[in-house]
Order: C-alpha cells, then sequence, then structure tokens
C-alpha cells in the first residue's frame, strides 16, 4: 500500500518519549495524523504528546514496553479502539550495546534482542492482522545503516537491525498482496539518547565516536523523520536517508569481501586511532 497523507492517517509509533520517535510524531502531527505515541517511559510519551497537541493534531500517550508480547498486544488492542483502526504502524524503540563480540554479557543480548528485534517482531505480529482485516496499511520498520553494513564493535546491534531488515524485507514481498506497504529505515548517524542510554563495553571508543558523529550530521532527527514518512508514502521499501550511508552499502553490494576484509578494517582502525 502506497501511503497517503489526504487525509488523516491513523499512526502509532513505537520509542516516541523523544528522539526519531519524537520527531515521527511531530512530522505526523503536521501532516494532520492522528497518534498513538507509544514509550516505556510513559512521562517522555506525554512530554511528546503535549508538544503534538500544540501543533493541532489528536494523540494518545501510552506506555509500553515493546520487548513485552503482552504490552504490545495490548497496544494494539488500546490504538485499534483510540483511532479506529491503524493505518500506519512504526517500530521505533531501540537500544543499543558496544564492544568486542567477546566482551559482550549475554544479559546484554537478551536485552537488546528483546527491543530491536523482538519489539519489531511483536510489532508486526499483533498490528498486521488488523490492517489486513481493514483492508490495508503501513509499516514503517525503523532498522540502521549498521543492519546492511555491519561494522566492528556493535554485533549485537547489527545482528538486531539485520534482522529488522530481513523481516522487511519477507514482510514487503509477502504482504504487497494484502495492500500492506513496509519500508525499512537504514539511517547511519544523527543526534539521540541511544547512545547516552546504552550499554558499552571495553576501551573501543566506539560509544564516543558515534555520539561524535551523531553531534556533526547535517541530517538530524526531524530531516530523517521527514524523509521517513515521504519514503512510504512513495512507497519506498528501504529508506536511506544519509548519503554516507547510501555510498558505502552500494559499495559493499559491489564488492563484499574486499569490503569486510580490507576496507571496513582500514576504516575503523584509522577512526579509533582519531
Amino acid at each position: 500500500m502506497t501511503l497517503s497523507f489526504d487525509k488523516p492517517v491513523r499512526a502509532v509509533v513505537t520509542g516516541a518519549g523523544g528522539g526519531l520517535g519524537r520527531a515521527l510524531c511531530l512530522e505526523l502531527a503536521r501532516r494532520n495524523a492522528r497518534i498513538v505515541a507509544a514509550d516505556i517511559d510513559l512521562a517522555g510519551a506525554q512530554e511528546t504528546a503535549s508538544m503534538v497537541e500544540k501543533l493541532g493534531s489528536r494523540v494518545h500517550a501510552l506506555a509500553c514496553d515493546v520487548a513485552q508480547r503482552s504490552a504490545v498486544a495490548e497496544l494494539a488492542s488500546s490504538a485499534a479502539s483510540l483511532l479506529g483502526g491503524v493505518d500506519l504502524l512504526i517500530n521505533n524503540a531501540g537500544v543499543a550495546t558496544s564492544g568486542p563480540v567477546d566482551a559482550i554479557p549475554q544479559a546484554d543480548w537478551e536485552w537488546i534482542m528483546g527491543v530491536n528485534l523482538w519489539g519489531v517482531i511483536y510489532g508486526c505480529e499483533q498490528f498486521v492482522p488488523h490492517m489486513r482485516a481493514q483492508g490495508g496499511g503501513h509499516v514503517i520498520n525503523v532498522a540502521s545503516s549498521a543492519g546492511l553494513l555491519c561494522t566492528p564493535m556493535m554485533a549485537p546491534y547489527n545482528v538486531t537491525k539485520a534482522g529488522v531488515v530481513a523481516l522487511s524485507e519477507t514482510m514487503a514481498a509477502e504482504l504487497a498482496p494484502a495492500n500492506i506497504g513496509v519500508t525499512v529505515l537504514c539511517p547511519t548517524f544523527f543526534r539521540t539518547r541511544i547512545i547516552d542510554a546504552g550499554r558499552h563495553h571495553g576501551e573501543n571508543g566506539a560509544s564516543r565516536a558515534a555520539s561524535k558523529l551523531m553531534d556533526r550530521a547535517k541530517m538530524q532527527a526531524p530531516e530523517v523523520a521527514r524523509f521517513a514518512l515521504d519514503a512510504a508514502a512513495a512507497g519506498t521499501l528501504y529508506a536511506l536517508p544519509h548519503a554516507d550511508g547510501s555510498w558505502l552499502w552500494r559499495l559493499k553490494r559491489l564488492a563484499p569481501e574486499r569490503f569486510y576484509q580490507k576496507l571496513v578494517p582500514r576504516y575503523f582502525s584509522r577512526f579509533a586511532r582519531r
């Protein structure tokens, strides 16, 4: 389905308490959407809702831990009741961990898998049947260029985001006959709280480097949000808002072994020294 904002869209956004989730809610409000803003941090979701209301849109703030299947099921039921249906689901909630693959404890693997991957799976599982029943809808799964490029010191994050890309590709083919569109958003760096709230291991410098790149990025959360919604409206599967991510993805597809055996280690080593 090609998403249309010609009439009010009924949208659910997870991870709406700040960062990209808040930017998505605000951009949806500018497009006259009706919104459910969900976050494990209810106070953050309520703050987002207050900002949305000032733009004149109807919004409901709900608490939801996307790592819990029962919580996502309750979110889907509540959203359908509050909005009268759901046209757009944005699986945005996410966390981060970094460090050498052999230094990351199992608890952190389970934590990031629960939010970044299972949270998206639960969202699709619970909302897609509603979309089938109403005759269509659209899903935006927020992944990352990390799911396409898989750089060192980010194994758990890479694994979860690659899973989101694979899920989105599968859904795009599977759900097209049901008039349900899918977009997977794969940004590189922009300013959010994900690094500050992450779990980082070892003296790898990856989190500090990522923070610096986030601050330097020309395209920040508001621009990424607009890009994502425009991509969904255009029926685009892969949405890569940042030029560096787009070019690196093309380079990887052109020469994947050279990319991982030569270019990535060399670049990462040079960047770590800086």
